[in-house]
């Protein structure tokens, strides 16, 4: 599954600084059960605009180690939380199918 967010960076600070925090909170997530890898995508045209994925094995797995509440990354993620604006998309199943061009399956 994968969960997925818009990140809003404000004045101040940068995409660069809140991928900084998003790579460490990402190494430490990425121990947990289940985690399969995270993306940061910057938006054309809106530099300050990112999207975000996260991708796990399961919605399960996903809460488990939410719930969990580690400390190093609840401080992490608390550290930049004044500098952005975070948007939630939503919680999305695998896809049953995907469309690859000739080559790439």
């Amino acid at each position: 599954m994968k969960y997925i967010f818009e990140v809003t960076v404000l004045e101040g600070y940068t995409a660069e600084d809140y991928a900084d925090a998003w790579v460490r909170a990402s190494e430490l997530i990425q121990q947990a059960h289940g985690a399969r890898g995270t993306a940061l995508h910057r938006k054309i045209g809106e530099p300050n605009k990112l999207l975000a994925i996260a991708s796990w094995n399961s919605k399960a797995d996903r809460d488990a180690m939410d719930a969990q509440r580690n400390p190093r990354i609840l401080e992490i993620i608390k550290s930049a939380a004044p500098f952005v604006e975070i948007r939630p998309l939503g919680e999305f199943e695998d896809p049953e199918w995907e469309v690859m061009p000739p080559g790439l399956e």
